[in-house]
């Protein structure tokens, strides 16, 4: 087992490289298959999605489309409660089937609030598939179609996710260390 250092904190390795791989695909193979004879439109929200997006999107075999948006609720240090769109979606979305492609969904608040916005513009439908989900931190019902990994509640990085900005290039999962 792995142990880096990120600026004054201690992760250490806990989902190998190979896991990761073998989910990402497993999932491409799950759209693949839902997905056959139809072309959707990837949404990857940025920044911690985009690994997760490029590989799985590798896998698939299907048409698709890939666009990113990002999303803000924060000013400063502290959450202003309100999800706004920071690069947003040039394409139309009418009668499109749209999956959004995320890191982490841990209470659910922003990925609710994401399928609310996106339902206003007329989709086929919208789905999510997440990297990693949060179980007993979800706040808000999101019914996420697509989940690589159920994970407890740890500060992780590694793969796109990050710690003040550092750690995302890292191939693996590390969870934060208790000091």
């Amino acid at each position: 087992m792995g142990i880096v250092k990120i600026k004054d904190k201690t992760f250490k390795t806990s989902i190998s490289e190979a896991e990761i791989k073998q989910r990402v695909k497993e999932l491409a193979e799950q759209i693949n298959r839902d997905f056959e004879g139809k072309s959707p439109l990837l949404l990857g929200v940025l920044n911690g999605a985009f690994i997760f997006a490029a590989d799985l999107a590798r896998e698939l075999t299907i048409p698709f489309e890939i666009s990113f948006v990002k999303l803000a609720s924060y000013q400063g240090v502290l959450s202003t409660g309100k999800v706004k769109e920071v690069l947003g979606i040039n394409e139309s979305l009418q009668g499109r089937h749209i999956i959004i492609i995320e890191d982490i969904v841990d209470t659910g608040r922003t990925m609710h609030q994401m399928i609310d916005s996106l339902s206003t513009r007329n989709p086929a439908s919208v789905h999510v598939c997440a990297l990693f989900v949060k179980p007993e931190k979800l706040e808000e019902h999101v019914d996420i179609k697509y989940a690589a990994f159920s994970i407890p509640n740890d500060f992780i990085v590694g793969y796109g996710l990050d710690y003040d900005q550092q750690g995302r290039g890292l191939k693996e999962i590390y969870s934060l260390v208790e000091e």
